[in-house]
């Protein structure tokens, strides 16, 4: 079977769509959230949707495996805010490694179900490393721009952990996404670094930082070109853009990736801007419609979607990635 980084020589690559949005779609209460294994938990758990990879991993497989038949080529762990940082918020820290490991397993389980079944379009799975519910470099206190809520440290030991939960649980690559402060990617990416040289492992990177308004700019202040200029001493697979902005939106600075960088530019938008109630109302043929955009334009080589998109989206964009070199 080729690596990710053979294949993305050769084709464009399809990642998949959001998770949460297809969560949503299952309704769950309290109770489905905890299973069996928490059904005592001291804490409300309901919305902590990485914790269903432990206690609801069919519907997580199904999930998955909807992807897939869409055409996805990646799919994503469901570890958004598996960091004990994160998931503090559920008082679920001591959960973490498990959570990732879970995740991880049950991913690659349903790719390699795919890729027995059709060895020429081998599916790969990602590692979702998320940016966590703390900044790095600015403080959420506005009488105090000296605190910081947390370390450098602290966020590399939590990524570090996360890191070594799913590659043991079988990921081929490491995405750390939806980046908002570049501080918080460097403590992940000097994580991985981390790991890597601990365990003499190569594991292909992907990068992908998220441009919060119509600035142009990262929450932590940076343009598109600053945010790759400050990564770049890192070995990576990809650089892109997700979440915040639909298709159209996002298309400036995935220009200036593609213009500043020889590394393949990712994207994962969302499905257009959310409405006055927070739901996305892009339909997939308006979202491919966008997307041909980037192709046209010869911007991407791995393209997904991200809010408010559901296997509908994925097919669309694969339908239109395949006219495509």
């Amino acid at each position: 079977m080729n690596t990710i980084k053979e294949e993305i020589q050769k084709r464009i690559l399809v990642l998949d769509g959001a998770m949460g949005t297809m969560i949503q779609q299952y309704r769950f209460s309290e109770e489905d959230y905890r299973g069996e294994q928490f059904k005592d938990f001291h804490v409300s758990v309901k919305g902590n949707n990485d914790m269903l990879s432990i206690t609801q991993p069919q519907a997580i497989k199904e999930i998955h495996r909807k992807y897939l038949e869409a055409g996805a080529d990646i799919i994503e762990t469901n570890t958004f805010s598996s960091t004990t940082i994160a998931m503090a918020d559920y008082e679920m820290e001591d959960y973490v490694y498990e959570i990732n490991y879970q995740s991880a397993k049950i991913a690659k389980e349903v790719a390699d179900e795919f890729t027995a079944k059709n060895p020429d379009k081998p599916r790969f799975v990602a590692g979702s490393i998320g940016p966590t519910n703390k900044t790095a470099s600015m403080s959420p206190k506005v009488n105090d721009p000296g605190f910081r809520a947390v370390t450098f440290n602290d966020l590399k030991d939590a990524y570090k952990q996360q890191t070594e939960a799913l590659l043991d649980g079988g990921v081929d690559i490491l995405l750390v996404e939806t980046v908002f402060d570049t501080l918080n990617a460097k403590a992940a990416l000097f994580a991985i670094e981390e790991v890597k040289e601990e365990r003499n492992i190569d594991v292909p990177i992907m990068l992908s930082g998220t441009i919060t308004d119509a600035s142009g700019r990262t929450l932590s202040g940076q343009t598109a070109e600053a945010f790759l200029i400050s990564v770049s001493h890192i070995p990576l697979l990809s650089i892109g853009f997700n979440c915040a902005l639909g298709a159209k939106q996002l298309t400036p600075h995935l220009e200036v990736l593609a213009r500043k960088s020889n590394l393949p530019v990712s994207a994962h938008p969302n499905a257009g801007l959310p409405n006055a109630f927070g739901e996305y109302d892009e339909t997939p043929e308006q979202m491919a419609d966008q997307i041909k955009t980037y192709l046209d334009k010869n911007l991407v080589r791995i393209i997904g979607g991200c809010c408010g998109t559901t296997p509908a989206h994925i097919k669309a964009i694969a339908d239109l990635v395949s006219n495509y070199s």
